[in-house]
């Protein structure tokens, strides 16, 4: 299966999608019915070998494609969040400009100015609570230790 207009050698694999990436694969060979039971378990290990190497090329070619979208989403979303960052700046001028309607300009936009400290004041606050929430991993640093005392155990001996 290919996904470009070149064709591909039978003993390989292309997935779609791809860059044009490919994996070899062995051509089955012609089975020897009178082949011995030691040469028999050489094929089945190389053809296992061949099948292995295969699916892990195949993960990795997909993973890799996954990994570029993830990459790609990524970089569309801090850039929807810097853009909404900078928007967020007329947005608090727009309001300061609204209050200007009913009060003298200076007072309008001290009022945006004291909002958007007690916003960011109320962010900060939030932020601190969840990070004093925080704890070391306690079931990790455990299971460290048990492995560092088993590896003493066993490079000193019983």
């Amino acid at each position: 299966m290919t996904t470009s207009g070149t064709p591909t050698p039978p003993n390989q694999f292309t997935v779609p999608g791809s860059t044009g990436a490919s994996i070899p694969l062995v051509a089955e060979p012609a089975v020897d019915r009178s082949a011995s039971m030691g040469e028999l378990v050489r094929d089945v290990s190389t053809q296992m070998s061949t099948l292995i190497r295969s699916e892990l090329e195949l993960a990795k070619l997909e993973l890799t494609e996954t990994v570029k979208t993830g990459a790609t989403g990524g970089a569309f979303f801090g850039v929807a969040a810097v853009i909404g960052a900078f928007s967020l700046w007329f947005f608090w001028f727009m309001v300061a400009w609204i209050l200007a309607i009913w009060l003298p300009i200076w007072a309008a936009f001290t009022i945006v100015f004291f909002v958007m400290l007690l916003i960011a004041g109320l962010f900060a606050f939030l932020g601190w609570r969840k990070v004093k929430k925080v704890k070391k991993p306690e079931k990790t640093i455990a299971s460290l230790e048990k492995t560092a005392a088993a590896l003493k155990t066993a490079a000193t001996g019983p």
